[in-house]
């Protein structure tokens, strides 16, 4: 009973470990590739994005607009002067991107 117990504890620590991870390395991402133009909270309140008309990921209209599906396939292949991060990114890494933007919204 006691090797069970054990072994499901670090199964979770394990689980939990990697959501963090994968939230780290999100946030990371963001910062390093989107940052720029969409601003570090999203509001997209930089020279770049006010430029290029980015939206603010912080208004719930704004997420609305887009399904996940959508914003992978833009995050994935690019879209007007966004530039595609497939080269860049892993599938997983991108889905975790996904995720990040909708957390933005209030």
């Amino acid at each position: 009973m006691k090797t069970t117990t054990k072994s499901l504890l670090l199964v979770g620590l394990i689980a939990s470990t990697a959501s963090l991870a994968s939230a780290a390395d999100a946030a990371e991402n963001w910062t390093k590739l989107c940052a720029s133009c969409h601003a570090k909270d999203g509001s997209g309140s930089t020279v770049m994005g006010k430029k290029n008309g980015v939206g603010d990921y912080r208004d719930a209209g704004v997420q609305a607009k887009f399904t996940d599906a959508d914003a992978i396939k833009v995050i994935t292949d690019g879209k007007d002067k966004m530039k595609a991060f497939k080269e860049k990114l892993t599938p997983e890494e991108i889905k975790a991107l996904v995720a990040y933007v909708r957390a933005f919204k209030k």
